[in-house]
């Protein structure tokens, strides 16, 4: 079949190039000329897709990436896997809507169309149908085939790529469900059908939203463990012990990438516009997960204080960009936000980050450096917030005069954890 995946980022290259693998002639549609220029010459900047793999899909054939929207014309399948990012906390929908009148004008009887990015609930149906069915005159589920299927990619997940992790779709009709189910079918390992695009879309929301509770709740544990002097990541071992009834989750400087800092709040959103209810536990966890990178800079300074330093003057390593171990996602990351608070107390700020390549919005003052041992040596402080693998940690414990470990990775004397 002839598909077109909108969007080539984390969940969009993925997906495009698994298609492609299975012998579909698939079309990576993005609007970012860089990227498309990048993915042409078989340069991923994705983890999840290796730049030989995608050599491979090029060398083939049978992926093609574009910017240019006329070569989306006679697709039989069609995914739209755009950002949907918040804006002044509410939804900003714009991405799926450029996708769903672009597609338009190209959707014929018979074909497919999929939307995978994160939404509020309703959203396939009350927005991203109506656009599709004016531009083409058609009608979903009697004329064309639309569901929805929510991603769920973990970049750096070694063991649950794309192929591996169970996939939930949906359809507006029985015919529509049995389209998506069919497609996706061949790309996965394993399908969950659900009645509609509803459900499809809670249950991505309900992920994120369990997650982000979680974590906030042990967020919240580790600053009042350190108060009352408990070693909180010695407890959080113990209670993993437990065979059932437990699920481990861990502190950290914050959360971030699209999945956390944001989704939860498409679905407090919705509740408060269709109900006029609070989500409660969505509205703390945002209070909470969005205050640590305030809290790891208190610690900061009070680290250097106890050293009768000044912030102001400071000099501060931080390892790590990415929001998450062995990616180069950096979307949200609490990273970020740690450098721009030390930077705006006038700490002379430098970042270590091998895995992140491509442009993200961070202050001009901060300078990328590599972590050699005389930038270890030469930090008043330096704080761990993203724990990659490819860090070399000894030479951080042998070199650094002082670590404030926010993922629990080093001991010894001069490392205090978060």
């Amino acid at each position: 079949m002839r598909v077109v995946v909108v969007g080539q980022g984390y969940v969009g290259l993925p997906l495009a190039v698994r298609a492609a693998e299975v012998g579909h002639q698939v079309i990576g549609y993005d609007v970012d000329a860089r990227r498309v220029k990048s993915l042409a010459a078989g340069e991923s900047y994705v983890e999840d897709v290796s730049s030989e793999r995608l050599s491979r899909a090029l060398a083939l054939g049978t992926y093609r990436p574009t910017e240019l929207a006329r070569d989306c014309g006679g697709f039989d399948v069609a995914v739209v896997t755009v950002p949907t990012p918040l804006h002044d906390g509410a939804p900003d929908l714009r991405h799926i809507e450029e996708s769903a009148r672009t597609l338009a004008r190209y959707l014929r009887p018979g074909a497919t169309v999929v939307l995978e990015s994160t939404t509020y609930p309703g959203t396939t149906e009350e927005l991203f149908a109506p656009i599709l069915e004016d531009g083409s005159g058609l009608t979903a589920g009697a004329d064309f085939h639309l569901g929805y299927s929510p991603e769920r990619i973990d970049p750096g997940n070694a063991v649950w790529g794309f192929q591996q992790t169970p996939k939930v779709v949906s359809g507006v009709d029985a015919r529509s469900l049995k389209a998506v189910e069919s497609f996706y079918g061949d790309l996965v390992d394993t399908t969950v059908p659900v009645s509609s695009p509803k459900e499809a879309e809670l249950a991505k929301l309900l992920e994120n939203t369990f997650r982000h509770v979680n974590i906030a709740l042990v967020n919240e544990i580790a600053m009042f463990a350190r108060h009352l002097d408990i070693d909180v990541w010695q407890a959080i071992e113990a209670a993993s012990s437990k065979p059932f009834g437990f699920m481990k989750f861990t502190p950290g400087p914050g959360v971030g990438g699209h999945c956390l800092p944001i989704d939860p709040s498409y679905l407090s959103w919705r509740v408060q516009r269709e109900l006029g209810q609070s989500f409660r536990f969505v509205e703390l966890a945002n209070d909470i997960n969005s205050h640590m990178p305030e809290y790891v800079t208190r610690r900061v300074i009070d680290a250097l204080n106890s050293r009768r330093r000044s912030v102001n003057g400071s000099r501060v390593l931080l390892l790590g960009l990415a929001y998450k171990k062995n990616t180069g996602d950096a979307r949200e990351s609490p990273a970020v936000r740690v450098s721009q608070l030390l930077l705006d107390m006038g700490a002379k700020v430098r970042a270590a980050d091998p895995h992140v390549v491509e442009n993200i919005t961070v202050d001009a003052r901060l300078v990328r450096v590599e972590p050699t041992r005389k930038e270890l040596a030469a930090a008043d402080v330096v704080v761990l917030l993203t724990d990659h693998d490819s860090f070399d940690y000894h030479l951080v414990t042998e070199h650094a005069s002082f670590v404030l470990d926010c993922r629990n990775r080093l001991s010894g004397p001069a490392v205090e954890v978060l």
